[in-house]
């Protein structure tokens, strides 16, 4: 349509305006067995289903084409386990958030699972989420050969590696990015192993940079500076992510402060 000074008129959405946004409700989930090789696009499918289904009043955007007001921070890789996979939800009245954990967990498929549910009262959620522990587990590793390696790591004073991101071939340093790397103990199985055979357990805290270093990259780095190229494909698995503590240098609960009702 065409305005009187002859420019062209800005189409309106017709129908009433959405309802604003009466509250958001902040969310963990995990990313367990055979769902951890679904996509971010597909699990995101998922969540909206879930929800609709779970009957949450979500808002949803303006516009022709409205989406529901669901956000996602620091998704896991696909193909990567995880226990720490955060969402918000913003929703059109008041919610009892342990009513919403039960009815988004219960309509959700198996393995994706809901773990806590929260009121937002601070802050960005994406903004707290600074590093996150890894755990890698390699069935058939040597275990004095990871060890060593790890050790070359740990006292080089830069590892570069290459991956190709969607701003082309980009190189980095992986070092800088790891707050620390161990071998821990663990069960003696794990899937995929074979009865006897030796697993190593690589647990690691990363810093969350640009461009993220992810723990496939650490595992370069791992082969670059010593040669270490795990014999059969690892089972990667995000345990935690969050606010890096300063005296532990761990992740904290990103929940603390919306707990707490507010900054502190």
């Amino acid at each position: 349509m065409w305005k009187d000074d002859g420019t062209l008129k800005k189409p309106v959405p017709e129908g009433p305006a959405p309802e604003p946004v009466a509250q958001r409700l902040r969310v963990r989930y995990a990313k367990r067995g055979r769902l951890r090789f679904t996509s971010h696009r597909d699990i995101s499918r998922a969540v909206e289903r879930a929800v609709r289904r779970a009957g949450i009043p979500v808002a949803y955007s303006a516009g022709f084409s409205p989406h529901p007001k669901i956000s996602y921070a620091g998704a896991a890789p696909t193909g990567v386990a995880s226990e720490a996979e955060y969402l918000e939800i913003g929703v059109t009245r008041h919610c009892d958030p342990s009513e919403v954990l039960a009815e988004l967990d219960a309509s959700l498929p198996p393995g994706l699972d809901v773990l806590d549910v929260v009121e937002a009262r601070a802050g960005g959620l994406a903004d707290r989420l600074e590093g996150s522990v890894w755990e890698i587990r390699i069935p058939g590793a040597d275990p004095a050969v990871a060890e060593a390696a790890v050790k070359e790591f740990w006292t080089a004073d830069r590892v570069e590696v290459e991956r190709l991101t969607k701003k082309g071939l980009r190189r980095f340093d992986t070092r800088q990015a790891v707050a620390s790397l161990s071998l821990v103990d663990g069960p003696p199985r794990t899937a995929g192993q074979e009865p006897g055979q030796p697993c190593v357990i690589l647990r690691m805290v990363v810093r969350h940079e640009t461009p993220a270093v992810r723990p496939d990259d650490v595992l370069m780095g791992l082969r670059l500076v010593a040669g270490f190229a795990p014999p059969s494909p690892p089972e990667v698995t995000r345990l935690a992510q969050g606010p890096l503590d300063a005296t532990t240098g761990e992740p904290a609960d990103p929940f603390e402060l919306d707990r707490a009702g507010g900054d502190r």
